[in-house]
């Protein structure tokens, strides 16, 4: 990743950071898409953003995960991939709080199992996953590497990306998207919801009249200029 690149992948963090931009919008800037599917948190009122760190478990084994966990960055998202684990949680308590107190990571992101569910209730852990078990999986080295068009699809995936978690669940922004386009779309994003709750609290238009209509867009409620900027948006985005 070049330096502008990762000037870039800041600026998009900061800014949705500071603005606690929800994945809805964040999934809206990615005309709807971007949705870790199936994954929740365990904790609510959870915002987590940051740049991702893969990590992955395969043929019910996490040996792999400890080992690749070693080299996380403080504020990084780790997420962990999962592959012919049959159901059974990667890890628990112990990495959990490694990661957390000790790498100090921004947020742990599953996609797949975890157990000791009460301690990371308790601990009220920033924990992202698709659900919960007591059976874990098993402590060993494989033998055998997995299969590298399976690694190489996630890390096309991940690599250079950003994950924003909350209370609705996890949206991935592709490292495709990490640009100045984007950044922009997050700031029309904003302004389109201060836009409409000021049309629904203050003009007392109907949620079709603001919505589906758009008629913000036609009457002198928007500079020109502005109005432009907006229809381009929205032709981006739908």
């Amino acid at each position: 990743m070049t330096d502008n690149n990762n000037q870039i992948l800041e600026i998009i963090i900061n800014k949705i950071k500071s603005n606690r931009i929800s994945t809805t919008e964040v999934a809206d800037c990615l005309g709807k898409k971007g949705v870790l599917t199936g994954v929740y948190p365990l904790n609510r009122m959870q915002f987590r953003v940051g740049k991702v760190f893969l990590a992955y478990a395969f043929n019910d084994s996490n040996w792999e995960v400890h080992e690749q966990l070693q080299d996380v960055n403080k504020g990084d998202i780790v997420l962990v991939e999962t592959y012919n684990c049959n159901d059974r949680a990667v890890f628990g308590d112990l990495v959990s709080k490694f990661l957390t107190l000790y790498k100090q990571v921004s947020a742990i992101v599953v996609n797949g199992y975890l157990r000791d569910t009460h301690n990371l209730i308790k601990e009220n852990y920033p924990i992202w996953c698709k659900g919960f078990t007591p059976i874990g999986c098993y402590n060993r080295k494989n033998e055998i590497e997995l299969d590298h068009e399976i690694v190489n699809s996630w890390s096309k995936k991940y690599n250079g990306a950003i994950a924003v978690c909350d209370d609705a669940g996890v949206v991935i922004i592709p490292p495709d998207s990490i640009n100045e386009e984007f950044s922009e779309m997050l700031d029309f994003i904003e302004l389109q919801e201060d836009i409409w709750y000021y049309c629904i609290d203050t003009k007392k238009w109907s949620t079709y009249d603001t919505v589906c209509l758009k008629k913000y867009l036609d009457v002198e409620l928007l500079p020109d200029e502005l109005r432009e900027k907006f229809k381009q948006f929205n032709k981006k985005r739908n």
